[in-house]
Protein backbone atom coordinates (compact mmCIF):
# COMPACT_ATOMS: atom_id res chain seq x y z
CA UNK A 1 0.00 0.00 0.00
CA UNK A 2 1.07 3.60 -1.00
CA UNK A 3 1.66 6.54 1.38
CA UNK A 4 -1.20 8.32 -0.60
CA UNK A 5 -3.88 5.48 0.35
CA UNK A 6 -2.82 4.98 3.46
CA UNK A 7 -5.98 5.08 5.76
CA UNK A 8 -5.54 8.32 8.09
CA UNK A 9 -5.97 6.11 11.15
CA UNK A 10 -2.74 4.00 10.59
CA UNK A 11 -0.83 7.44 9.60
CA UNK A 12 2.40 8.44 12.24
CA UNK A 13 0.89 10.95 14.59
CA UNK A 14 2.73 13.48 12.63
CA UNK A 15 1.38 12.44 9.53
CA UNK A 16 -2.41 12.23 10.91
CA UNK A 17 -4.78 14.78 9.15
CA UNK A 18 -5.97 17.13 11.89
CA UNK A 19 -9.79 17.28 13.06
CA UNK A 20 -10.78 20.15 10.80
CA UNK A 21 -9.23 18.37 7.58
CA UNK A 22 -10.81 15.41 9.50
CA UNK A 23 -14.52 16.85 9.66
CA UNK A 24 -14.68 18.14 6.45
CA UNK A 25 -12.74 15.38 4.51
CA UNK A 26 -9.82 17.11 2.73
CA UNK A 27 -7.98 14.21 1.53
CA UNK A 28 -10.64 13.06 -0.05
CA UNK A 29 -11.62 16.10 -2.12
CA UNK A 30 -7.82 16.99 -2.57
CA UNK A 31 -7.72 19.83 -0.56
CA UNK A 32 -6.10 21.41 2.63
CA UNK A 33 -6.50 24.19 4.75
CA UNK A 34 -4.95 27.48 2.99
CA UNK A 35 -6.85 26.47 0.44
CA UNK A 36 -10.34 26.55 1.65
CA UNK A 37 -9.66 29.10 3.62
CA UNK A 38 -8.19 31.56 1.00
CA UNK A 39 -11.49 30.31 -1.19
CA UNK A 40 -13.43 31.55 1.86
CA UNK A 41 -12.04 34.72 1.68
CA UNK A 42 -12.67 35.23 -1.93
CA UNK A 43 -15.99 34.09 -1.79
CA UNK A 44 -16.81 36.95 1.23
CA UNK A 45 -15.39 39.43 -0.49
CA UNK A 46 -17.08 39.24 -3.48
CA UNK A 47 -20.18 39.16 -2.07
CA UNK A 48 -19.43 41.17 1.38
CA UNK A 49 -21.64 44.32 -1.20
CA UNK A 50 -24.67 42.74 0.00
CA UNK A 51 -24.05 43.86 4.08
CA UNK A 52 -24.32 47.33 2.32
CA UNK A 53 -26.61 46.75 -0.33
CA UNK A 54 -29.48 44.84 1.05
CA UNK A 55 -29.59 47.18 4.05
CA UNK A 56 -30.24 49.88 1.42
CA UNK A 57 -32.85 48.30 -0.36
CA UNK A 58 -34.81 47.28 2.53
CA UNK A 59 -34.53 50.01 4.41
CA UNK A 60 -36.39 51.89 2.32
CA UNK A 61 -39.48 49.97 3.01
CA UNK A 62 -38.76 48.44 6.53
CA UNK A 63 -38.42 51.37 8.85
CA UNK A 64 -40.25 53.11 12.10
CA UNK A 65 -40.69 56.46 11.58
CA UNK A 66 -38.62 57.65 8.20
CA UNK A 67 -36.80 55.54 5.12
CA UNK A 68 -33.39 54.66 6.46
CA UNK A 69 -34.11 54.75 10.30
CA UNK A 70 -33.56 51.15 10.89
CA UNK A 71 -30.45 50.69 8.06
CA UNK A 72 -27.73 49.49 10.98
CA UNK A 73 -30.12 47.14 12.54
CA UNK A 74 -30.71 45.52 8.70
CA UNK A 75 -26.62 45.18 8.27
CA UNK A 76 -27.05 43.18 11.42
CA UNK A 77 -29.60 41.12 10.47
CA UNK A 78 -28.32 40.80 6.98
CA UNK A 79 -24.86 39.78 8.36
CA UNK A 80 -26.38 36.91 10.85
CA UNK A 81 -28.71 35.43 8.32
CA UNK A 82 -25.75 34.81 6.31
CA UNK A 83 -23.87 33.70 8.77
CA UNK A 84 -26.15 30.88 9.99
CA UNK A 85 -27.27 30.01 6.53
CA UNK A 86 -23.81 28.91 5.12
CA UNK A 87 -22.67 27.97 8.58
CA UNK A 88 -25.37 24.79 7.85
CA UNK A 89 -24.09 24.91 4.64
CA UNK A 90 -20.57 24.25 5.53
CA UNK A 91 -21.23 21.66 8.61
CA UNK A 92 -24.34 19.89 7.62
CA UNK A 93 -23.96 19.59 3.38
CA UNK A 94 -20.06 20.39 3.53
CA UNK A 95 -20.02 22.30 0.34
CA UNK A 96 -17.91 25.31 -0.45
CA UNK A 97 -21.40 27.52 -1.44
CA UNK A 98 -22.24 30.49 0.82
CA UNK A 99 -25.95 32.21 1.43
CA UNK A 100 -27.43 35.67 2.19
CA UNK A 101 -30.73 37.59 1.42
CA UNK A 102 -30.90 37.22 -2.23
CA UNK A 103 -30.43 40.58 -4.76
CA UNK A 104 -34.11 40.77 -6.53
CA UNK A 105 -36.26 38.90 -4.58
CA UNK A 106 -35.06 42.14 -1.69
CA UNK A 107 -36.03 44.16 -4.25
CA UNK A 108 -39.62 42.90 -4.91
CA UNK A 109 -40.06 42.73 -1.37
CA UNK A 110 -39.52 46.29 -0.82
CA UNK A 111 -40.76 48.18 -3.71
CA UNK A 112 -43.15 45.76 -5.28
CA UNK A 113 -44.89 44.47 -1.89
CA UNK A 114 -44.46 46.99 0.64
CA UNK A 115 -44.25 50.17 -1.18
CA UNK A 116 -46.10 48.93 -4.21
CA UNK A 117 -48.92 46.95 -2.79
CA UNK A 118 -48.96 49.17 0.36
CA UNK A 119 -48.56 45.78 2.81
CA UNK A 120 -46.95 46.31 5.84
CA UNK A 121 -43.87 45.38 6.06
CA UNK A 122 -44.49 42.92 9.09
CA UNK A 123 -46.74 40.92 6.51
CA UNK A 124 -44.64 40.79 3.97
CA UNK A 125 -41.42 39.42 6.35
CA UNK A 126 -44.73 37.16 7.30
CA UNK A 127 -44.74 35.69 3.66
CA UNK A 128 -40.81 35.35 3.79
CA UNK A 129 -41.32 33.04 7.15
CA UNK A 130 -44.30 31.15 5.80
CA UNK A 131 -42.02 30.23 2.80
CA UNK A 132 -39.06 29.32 4.93
CA UNK A 133 -41.08 26.72 6.71
CA UNK A 134 -42.50 25.47 3.17
CA UNK A 135 -39.13 24.62 2.00
CA UNK A 136 -38.24 23.29 5.01
CA UNK A 137 -41.34 20.92 4.91
CA UNK A 138 -40.55 20.36 0.84
CA UNK A 139 -36.59 19.25 1.92
CA UNK A 140 -37.56 16.69 3.93
CA UNK A 141 -39.83 15.49 2.04
CA UNK A 142 -36.87 15.38 -0.80
CA UNK A 143 -38.63 16.78 -3.36
CA UNK A 144 -36.44 20.13 -3.69
CA UNK A 145 -33.52 17.08 -4.26
CA UNK A 146 -35.95 15.64 -6.45
CA UNK A 147 -35.90 18.46 -8.64
CA UNK A 148 -32.07 18.95 -8.78
CA UNK A 149 -31.95 15.20 -9.80
CA UNK A 150 -34.62 15.34 -12.47
CA UNK A 151 -32.81 18.34 -14.67
CA UNK A 152 -31.01 16.79 -17.09
CA UNK A 153 -27.52 17.32 -17.44
CA UNK A 154 -27.05 19.32 -20.61
CA UNK A 155 -29.37 21.77 -18.58
CA UNK A 156 -27.19 21.34 -15.46
CA UNK A 157 -24.04 22.09 -18.13
CA UNK A 158 -25.96 25.12 -19.71
CA UNK A 159 -27.14 26.45 -16.46
CA UNK A 160 -23.58 26.51 -15.48
CA UNK A 161 -22.54 28.46 -18.37
CA UNK A 162 -25.43 30.57 -18.31
CA UNK A 163 -24.96 31.47 -14.55
CA UNK A 164 -21.07 32.32 -15.86
CA UNK A 165 -22.17 34.76 -18.77
CA UNK A 166 -24.98 36.23 -15.76
CA UNK A 167 -22.07 37.14 -12.90
CA UNK A 168 -19.68 38.45 -15.92
CA UNK A 169 -22.49 40.98 -17.03
CA UNK A 170 -23.30 42.00 -13.04
CA UNK A 171 -19.71 42.84 -12.78
CA UNK A 172 -19.50 44.78 -15.90
CA UNK A 173 -22.61 46.37 -15.73
CA UNK A 174 -21.83 48.04 -12.42
CA UNK A 175 -22.71 51.44 -12.06
CA UNK A 176 -19.72 53.92 -11.91
CA UNK A 177 -21.90 56.26 -9.55
CA UNK A 178 -22.08 53.80 -6.82
CA UNK A 179 -18.14 52.21 -7.54
CA UNK A 180 -19.04 49.90 -10.14
CA UNK A 181 -17.32 49.08 -13.54
CA UNK A 182 -18.93 51.04 -15.83
CA UNK A 183 -17.94 48.88 -18.71
CA UNK A 184 -21.59 48.28 -20.01
CA UNK A 185 -24.00 50.42 -19.67
CA UNK A 186 -28.01 51.18 -20.60
CA UNK A 187 -28.37 52.68 -24.30
CA UNK A 188 -31.71 53.61 -25.44
CA UNK A 189 -30.85 52.43 -29.18
CA UNK A 190 -29.20 49.35 -28.37
CA UNK A 191 -30.00 48.51 -25.11
CA UNK A 192 -26.95 48.32 -23.71
CA UNK A 193 -23.13 50.08 -25.12
CA UNK A 194 -19.41 49.79 -24.43
CA UNK A 195 -18.97 52.34 -20.98
CA UNK A 196 -17.01 55.39 -21.55
CA UNK A 197 -13.56 54.25 -20.62
CA UNK A 198 -12.42 57.69 -19.22
CA UNK A 199 -14.35 56.97 -16.34
CA UNK A 200 -12.50 56.32 -13.16
CA UNK A 201 -14.10 53.27 -12.04
CA UNK A 202 -14.19 51.87 -15.90
CA UNK A 203 -10.84 52.37 -15.90
CA UNK A 204 -9.79 50.96 -12.55
CA UNK A 205 -12.03 48.06 -13.69
CA UNK A 206 -9.93 47.73 -16.87
CA UNK A 207 -6.58 47.66 -14.77
CA UNK A 208 -8.09 45.42 -12.34
CA UNK A 209 -8.96 42.56 -15.00
CA UNK A 210 -5.33 43.66 -16.18
CA UNK A 211 -3.88 42.57 -13.04
CA UNK A 212 -6.12 39.69 -12.01
CA UNK A 213 -5.55 38.24 -15.53
CA UNK A 214 -1.82 38.22 -14.40
CA UNK A 215 -2.02 36.42 -11.77
CA UNK A 216 -4.57 33.75 -13.00
CA UNK A 217 -2.13 33.40 -15.90
CA UNK A 218 0.68 32.82 -13.52
CA UNK A 219 -1.18 30.30 -11.61
CA UNK A 220 -0.85 32.19 -8.42
CA UNK A 221 -2.35 30.96 -5.65
CA UNK A 222 -5.54 33.20 -4.27
CA UNK A 223 -5.36 35.04 -7.87
CA UNK A 224 -8.87 36.26 -7.72
CA UNK A 225 -8.72 37.46 -3.58
CA UNK A 226 -5.08 39.52 -4.35
CA UNK A 227 -6.45 41.01 -7.48
CA UNK A 228 -9.61 42.53 -5.69
CA UNK A 229 -6.83 43.46 -2.92
CA UNK A 230 -4.56 44.93 -5.54
CA UNK A 231 -7.43 46.62 -7.64
CA UNK A 232 -9.11 48.58 -4.45
CA UNK A 233 -5.62 49.63 -2.36
CA UNK A 234 -4.89 51.19 -6.51
CA UNK A 235 -7.90 52.33 -6.65
CA UNK A 236 -7.40 54.21 -2.82
CA UNK A 237 -4.02 55.10 -3.65
CA UNK A 238 -4.86 56.94 -6.68
CA UNK A 239 -8.17 58.50 -5.50
CA UNK A 240 -10.99 57.15 -7.47
CA UNK A 241 -12.46 55.64 -4.31
CA UNK A 242 -11.68 57.54 -0.62
CA UNK A 243 -9.93 55.83 1.83
CA UNK A 244 -11.95 53.80 4.68
CA UNK A 245 -13.38 56.02 6.99
CA UNK A 246 -12.60 53.76 9.97
CA UNK A 247 -12.31 50.17 10.45
CA UNK A 248 -14.44 49.01 13.34
CA UNK A 249 -17.64 50.64 14.78
CA UNK A 250 -19.91 49.43 17.19
CA UNK A 251 -23.27 46.84 15.80
CA UNK A 252 -27.01 48.13 16.10
CA UNK A 253 -28.76 45.33 17.77
CA UNK A 254 -31.40 44.57 15.47
CA UNK A 255 -33.80 45.03 18.44
CA UNK A 256 -36.52 46.50 16.11
CA UNK A 257 -36.44 43.54 14.10
CA UNK A 258 -36.01 40.18 15.53
CA UNK A 259 -39.93 38.45 15.89
CA UNK A 260 -42.11 40.68 13.58
CA UNK A 261 -42.50 37.98 11.40
CA UNK A 262 -44.22 36.00 13.93
CA UNK A 263 -46.51 39.63 14.66
CA UNK A 264 -46.79 40.00 11.10
CA UNK A 265 -48.93 36.85 10.92
CA UNK A 266 -51.58 38.35 12.98
CA UNK A 267 -51.59 41.17 10.59
CA UNK A 268 -52.65 39.68 7.37
CA UNK A 269 -56.40 39.90 7.49
CA UNK A 270 -57.96 40.77 4.48
CA UNK A 271 -54.91 40.64 2.84
CA UNK A 272 -55.20 36.68 2.08
CA UNK A 273 -54.98 37.29 -1.39
CA UNK A 274 -52.00 39.75 -1.77
CA UNK A 275 -50.46 37.27 1.16
CA UNK A 276 -50.56 34.61 -1.55
CA UNK A 277 -49.75 35.91 -3.88
CA UNK A 278 -46.49 37.36 -2.85
CA UNK A 279 -45.80 33.93 -1.33
CA UNK A 280 -45.86 32.04 -5.11
CA UNK A 281 -43.41 34.41 -6.43
CA UNK A 282 -41.06 33.93 -2.99
CA UNK A 283 -41.49 30.33 -3.12
CA UNK A 284 -41.14 30.21 -6.99
CA UNK A 285 -38.18 32.90 -7.37
CA UNK A 286 -36.30 31.14 -4.40
CA UNK A 287 -36.72 27.68 -5.47
CA UNK A 288 -35.38 27.68 -8.50
CA UNK A 289 -32.43 30.04 -8.17
CA UNK A 290 -31.50 27.81 -5.76
CA UNK A 291 -31.71 25.19 -7.48
CA UNK A 292 -29.93 26.47 -10.64
CA UNK A 293 -26.75 27.90 -8.49
CA UNK A 294 -26.51 24.73 -6.97
CA UNK A 295 -26.46 22.49 -10.08
CA UNK A 296 -24.30 25.19 -11.54
CA UNK A 297 -21.65 25.83 -8.89
CA UNK A 298 -21.83 21.97 -8.52
CA UNK A 299 -20.76 21.08 -11.94
CA UNK A 300 -18.06 23.53 -11.77
CA UNK A 301 -17.00 21.98 -8.79
CA UNK A 302 -17.33 18.31 -9.80
CA UNK A 303 -19.93 17.39 -7.23
CA UNK A 304 -22.59 16.14 -9.56
CA UNK A 305 -22.26 12.25 -9.87
CA UNK A 306 -22.86 10.53 -12.67
CA UNK A 307 -26.66 9.84 -12.31
CA UNK A 308 -26.74 13.91 -12.18
CA UNK A 309 -27.60 14.05 -8.26
CA UNK A 310 -26.11 16.52 -5.73
CA UNK A 311 -25.04 14.36 -2.92
CA UNK A 312 -25.77 15.76 0.00
CA UNK A 313 -28.69 18.08 -2.09
CA UNK A 314 -31.17 17.38 1.06
CA UNK A 315 -28.51 19.30 3.44
CA UNK A 316 -27.72 22.06 1.00
CA UNK A 317 -31.68 22.94 0.39
CA UNK A 318 -31.74 22.98 4.14
CA UNK A 319 -29.68 25.25 4.73
CA UNK A 320 -31.18 27.48 2.21
CA UNK A 321 -34.49 26.87 4.20
CA UNK A 322 -33.37 27.41 7.70
CA UNK A 323 -31.76 30.59 6.25
CA UNK A 324 -34.62 31.63 5.09
CA UNK A 325 -36.82 30.66 8.01
CA UNK A 326 -34.25 32.17 10.28
CA UNK A 327 -33.50 35.37 8.14
CA UNK A 328 -37.47 36.59 7.90
CA UNK A 329 -37.29 35.78 12.10
CA UNK A 330 -34.41 38.23 12.11
CA UNK A 331 -35.92 40.84 10.19
CA UNK A 332 -34.79 40.36 6.11
CA UNK A 333 -35.57 38.99 2.84
CA UNK A 334 -35.61 35.48 1.78
CA UNK A 335 -32.08 34.01 2.01
CA UNK A 336 -31.20 32.21 -0.75
CA UNK A 337 -27.47 30.63 -2.34
CA UNK A 338 -25.10 33.09 -4.33
CA UNK A 339 -23.79 32.67 -7.32
CA UNK A 340 -20.64 34.46 -5.73
CA UNK A 341 -19.81 30.90 -4.09
CA UNK A 342 -17.88 30.07 -7.37
CA UNK A 343 -15.10 32.61 -6.99
CA UNK A 344 -14.28 30.89 -4.01
CA UNK A 345 -14.82 27.28 -6.07
CA UNK A 346 -12.49 28.70 -8.75
CA UNK A 347 -9.97 29.29 -6.18
CA UNK A 348 -9.75 25.57 -5.06
CA UNK A 349 -12.71 25.87 -2.31
CA UNK A 350 -13.78 21.88 -2.28
CA UNK A 351 -14.93 21.56 1.51
CA UNK A 352 -17.68 23.28 3.65
CA UNK A 353 -14.60 24.93 5.86
CA UNK A 354 -14.93 27.27 2.90
CA UNK A 355 -18.43 28.16 3.76
CA UNK A 356 -17.50 27.77 7.47
CA UNK A 357 -14.57 30.55 6.54
CA UNK A 358 -17.71 32.49 5.14
CA UNK A 359 -19.77 32.49 7.90
CA UNK A 360 -17.11 33.37 10.28
CA UNK A 361 -16.54 36.38 8.51
CA UNK A 362 -20.24 37.44 8.34
CA UNK A 363 -20.19 37.78 12.04
CA UNK A 364 -16.47 39.28 12.18
CA UNK A 365 -18.57 41.71 9.17
CA UNK A 366 -20.16 43.54 11.76
CA UNK A 367 -17.67 45.06 13.43
CA UNK A 368 -15.70 45.71 9.92
CA UNK A 369 -18.90 47.14 7.69
CA UNK A 370 -16.46 50.82 7.12
CA UNK A 371 -13.47 48.66 5.84
CA UNK A 372 -15.77 46.53 3.75
CA UNK A 373 -17.96 49.52 2.38
CA UNK A 374 -14.54 51.08 0.98
CA UNK A 375 -14.19 47.89 -1.28
CA UNK A 376 -15.46 49.18 -4.45
CA UNK A 377 -17.15 46.89 -6.68
CA UNK A 378 -14.97 47.59 -9.75
CA UNK A 379 -12.67 45.81 -7.68
CA UNK A 380 -14.76 42.97 -7.58
CA UNK A 381 -15.36 42.78 -11.17
CA UNK A 382 -12.64 40.76 -12.48
CA UNK A 383 -12.54 38.34 -10.26
CA UNK A 384 -16.31 38.00 -11.46
CA UNK A 385 -15.13 37.99 -15.28
CA UNK A 386 -12.54 35.32 -14.65
CA UNK A 387 -14.90 33.09 -12.74
CA UNK A 388 -17.56 33.76 -15.95
CA UNK A 389 -14.39 32.38 -18.03
CA UNK A 390 -14.10 29.60 -16.00
CA UNK A 391 -17.81 28.45 -15.67
CA UNK A 392 -18.04 28.91 -19.14
CA UNK A 393 -15.78 25.91 -19.76
CA UNK A 394 -18.57 23.93 -19.13
CA UNK A 395 -20.38 24.88 -22.87
CA UNK A 396 -17.90 21.86 -23.96
CA UNK A 397 -20.06 19.41 -22.55
CA UNK A 398 -23.13 20.35 -24.34
CA UNK A 399 -23.57 18.20 -27.47
CA UNK A 400 -24.64 21.32 -30.00
CA UNK A 401 -25.30 18.72 -32.58
CA UNK A 402 -28.01 17.38 -31.20
CA UNK A 403 -31.10 20.37 -30.92
CA UNK A 404 -32.78 18.69 -28.45
CA UNK A 405 -29.82 20.00 -26.48
CA UNK A 406 -28.53 22.78 -28.38
CA UNK A 407 -31.35 24.78 -28.41
CA UNK A 408 -32.54 24.48 -24.74
CA UNK A 409 -29.46 25.12 -23.65
CA UNK A 410 -28.48 28.34 -25.62
CA UNK A 411 -31.90 29.73 -24.24
CA UNK A 412 -30.94 28.72 -20.87
CA UNK A 413 -27.82 30.19 -21.20
CA UNK A 414 -28.77 33.28 -23.34
CA UNK A 415 -31.57 33.99 -21.22
CA UNK A 416 -29.97 33.91 -17.89
CA UNK A 417 -28.12 37.08 -18.00
CA UNK A 418 -30.46 39.26 -20.05
CA UNK A 419 -33.79 38.48 -17.61
CA UNK A 420 -31.06 38.90 -15.10
CA UNK A 421 -32.62 35.74 -13.14
CA UNK A 422 -31.24 32.18 -13.26
CA UNK A 423 -35.00 30.98 -12.44
CA UNK A 424 -36.12 32.57 -16.15
CA UNK A 425 -33.78 31.18 -17.74
CA UNK A 426 -34.06 27.82 -16.35
CA UNK A 427 -37.44 27.87 -16.58
CA UNK A 428 -37.22 28.57 -20.61
CA UNK A 429 -34.48 25.74 -20.80
CA UNK A 430 -36.97 23.53 -19.25
CA UNK A 431 -40.04 24.29 -21.29
CA UNK A 432 -37.77 23.43 -24.68
CA UNK A 433 -36.36 20.71 -23.64
CA UNK A 434 -38.63 18.14 -23.69
CA UNK A 435 -40.78 20.02 -26.15
CA UNK A 436 -37.75 19.62 -29.01
CA UNK A 437 -37.47 15.82 -27.67
CA UNK A 438 -40.95 15.59 -28.62
CA UNK A 439 -40.67 16.74 -32.11
CA UNK A 440 -37.79 14.28 -32.57
CA UNK A 441 -40.32 11.39 -31.58
CA UNK A 442 -38.44 10.60 -28.52
CA UNK A 443 -40.94 11.55 -25.61
CA UNK A 444 -40.02 8.31 -24.03
CA UNK A 445 -36.55 9.87 -23.24
CA UNK A 446 -37.98 12.67 -21.19
CA UNK A 447 -39.28 11.62 -17.48
CA UNK A 448 -42.32 12.45 -16.02
CA UNK A 449 -40.63 14.53 -13.60
CA UNK A 450 -39.49 16.89 -16.15
CA UNK A 451 -42.95 16.95 -18.07
CA UNK A 452 -44.22 17.92 -14.87
CA UNK A 453 -42.02 21.02 -14.06
CA UNK A 454 -42.22 22.24 -17.55
CA UNK A 455 -45.85 22.68 -17.28
CA UNK A 456 -45.51 24.29 -13.79
CA UNK A 457 -43.02 26.73 -15.67
CA UNK A 458 -45.90 26.80 -18.40
CA UNK A 459 -48.73 27.69 -16.14
CA UNK A 460 -46.27 29.99 -14.33
CA UNK A 461 -45.84 32.25 -17.61
CA UNK A 462 -49.53 32.18 -18.46
CA UNK A 463 -50.22 33.78 -15.00
CA UNK A 464 -47.72 36.68 -15.25
CA UNK A 465 -49.22 37.04 -19.02
CA UNK A 466 -52.42 37.76 -17.57
CA UNK A 467 -50.76 39.87 -14.67
CA UNK A 468 -51.44 37.05 -11.97
CA UNK A 469 -48.11 35.95 -10.78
Amino acid sequence: MTQNSTPPETLPPQQKPGAIAQFFNFEALQTNFRTETVAGITTFITMAYILVVNPGILSSAIFLSESGDLFPQLVVATALSGAIATLIMGLLANYPIALAPGMGLNAFFAFSVVLGLGIDWRVALAAVLVEGIIFIILTLSNLRSAIITAIPECLKRATAVGIGFFIAYIALAGDPATGGAGIIVANEATKTALGNLAQPETLMALVGLIITSAFVARRIKGALLWGILATALLGWIVGVTPWPSGIVDIPVWPGDLIGQAVGGLSQIGTNWGNFIAILFVFLFVDLFDTIGTLSGVGIQAGFINEQGELPRANQALLADAVGTTAGALLGTSTVTSYIESAAGVSEGGRSGFTAVVVAGLFVLSIFFIPLLTAIPAYATAAALVVVGVLMAGNVTGINWSDPAESIPCFLTILLMPLTFSIAEGLAVGFIAYPLVKAFQGKTHEVGVAVWILAAVFVLRFVLMGLGIA
